[in-house]
């Protein structure tokens, strides 16, 4: 269920149309509300469900925490659409980006024990695709699907 504070945000989210999201947690809240109707609305089952969640709201939260830097005055813009065969989101912030193509391997036993580091791993596993554009300061990510209302 929407809370009281977000039922215009999240039901605004039309196939095609752009959502401005706040730097703070109440994003990724919205976010994942938007992701469960959005679930809904197109009967994606448990198993996208899942991925999508995962993936999108780590790039939010990337958006909010590394990009935005947390700043009220900044927001994170979220574009959806889906066609018969793909869901796709795309996240942006109003950050300077990052050098997406050099990033530490979470795997790597170096970095096992780092708190984090671990979003952009997770969207490109969870996730069919997943591409970096504006200097690192946009992603869009592809989800693969049977067709619409048919799985």
């Amino acid at each position: 269920m929407l809370t009281k504070s977000s039922p215009d945000k999240a039901s605004g989210l039309l196939n095609g149309q752009q959502l401005e999201l706040p730097s703070g947690a109440e994003g990724i809240h919205i976010m994942e509300k938007l992701i469960e109707m959005i679930c809904s609305t197109y009967k994606l089952g448990e198993d996208h469900y899942g991925n999508i969640l995962v993936a999108v709201t780590e790039a939010v939260n990337n958006a909010i925490y590394h990009g935005n830097k947390a700043n009220p005055g900044k927001k994170v813009h979220v574009g959806f659409k889906t066609n018969t065969t793909s869901v796709s989101f795309s996240v942006r912030d109003e950050g300077s980006g990052f050098d997406f193509n050099n990033l530490p391997d979470p795997t790597d036993p170096g970095n096992i024990e780092k708190p984090s580091g671990r979003g952009i791993f997770l969207m490109k596993h969870l996730a069919d695709d997943v591409q970096f554009s504006d200097g690192g300061s946009c992603v869009s990510i592809s989800f693969n699907i049977l067709p619409v209302g048919n799985n």
